[in-house]
């Protein structure tokens, strides 16, 4: 008998929950704005009563086999709980697998927005060839989420993949999570803009501070744009976000020497602008990868290809729904 799951990508911003079949095709998508403001309950209520729209619309398609939630920020596995989530400011210790299953009233897998985004690109994505892999999610800040051997490598409390906090400089600027010079302070959205305001502040880069002063909402894309058209200071803060990538690529691929490294998120969108120097990076510090790629980078059997994702912002939506079609959720701990 056919199946589908429904997943969920719960972001700071956006709500969007998918009906999917086991083929992996998509049968309806539904986006809307997360109502962080309103509260929890309101947020959680918004997005229970989607998943029940859409378990009803498609019941004839088959069964249900499950539900899968992608959640930024660090997660309890065996708990449900959000220990920890930036996007969603009030969240902390928030049991919220428990408080979906209650209105639910069905059990539900919780995933980290990052590694249901990897599993979406290994389901259906870039990876979809490739046993094992690693991927790197450059938004507002960067994610990160390891398969090994077709599953999510979560480590012993489900909080491994955290590769945004890598040190790629110990003298680099002071990141969020209390160390320095993290991945996350060179190849985020919030990062580049960041590097494009000091270099506009010691005046070292006029194209960009007018640019600037004539767009309100300059942002990481604005210095892209900058970059396309040439102008240096910008390329240079590409190549730095290249740089930093390549050094934690390196590391990775020296670790795991997995088949293929996934670069996504929004800031995947700038990959010819950063590649490059992303890939020189790599050759200069992983002797594994320079063992097992071809000079052409032919990607034959047994080389290790760094590539761009292929799913765009639907990979983490992707990803929990294949946790809702293969994954037994494990046993609530926090129910009343």
């Amino acid at each position: 008998m056919p199946s589908f799951a429904i997943g969920v990508d719960l972001g700071g911003t956006n709500l969007r929950v998918a009906a999917v079949d086991d083929s992996g095709k998509l049968l309806e998508k539904v986006t809307s704005g997360t109502e962080v403001g309103k509260g929890r309950d309101q947020v959680i209520n918004d997005m229970t009563t989607v998943i029940l729209e859409l378990a009803v619309k498609f019941q004839d398609a088959g069964k249900l086999a499950g539900i899968g939630v992608g959640v930024p920020g660090i997660i309890d596995r065996a708990t449900g709980m959000l220990r920890e989530s930036p996007n969603l400011p009030g969240w902390h210790d928030y049991p919220v697998r428990n408080e979906i299953e209650k209105r639910l009233n069905a059990p539900v897998v919780l995933e980290n927005d990052a590694n249901a985004a990897a599993l979406g690109e290994s389901w259906l994505g870039a990876a979809r060839d490739h046993d094992s892999m690693c991927m790197l999610t450059l938004g507002t800040g960067v994610g990160g989420g390891i398969v090994l051997a077709g599953d999510v490598w979560r480590g012993m409390t489900g909080m491994a993949g955290e590769l945004g906090h890598i040190t790629v400089d110990p003298n680099g600027p002071p990141c969020g999570c209390g160390n320095r010079g993290c991945l996350e302070q060179y190849a985020s959205a919030t990062a580049i803009t960041r590097m494009a305001k000091e270099a506009i502040a010691d005046g070292s880069a006029p194209e960009l501070e007018r640019a600037a002063h004539a767009n309100v909402e300059f942002s990481a894309k604005s210095v892209y744009q900058m970059a396309v058209q040439g102008d240096e200071p910008a390329r240079a803060i590409f190549r730095k976000v290249g740089w930093a990538l390549g050094i934690v690529v390196a590391d990775l691929a020296n670790i795991f020497n997995a088949s293929i490294y996934v670069i996504g998120g929004g800031v995947s969108s700038s990959w010819e602008a950063f590649a490059p120097a992303l890939l020189e990076e790599v050759r200069k510090r992983s002797f594994v990868y320079n063992a097992t790629t071809p000079p052409d980078s032919s990607g034959k059997p047994g080389s290790t290809i760094v590539t761009r994702a292929l799913l765009g912002s639907d990979a983490g939506l992707y990803g929990a729904a294949r946790l809702g079609l293969v994954t037994a959720p494990a046993p609530s701990k926090t129910r009343a």
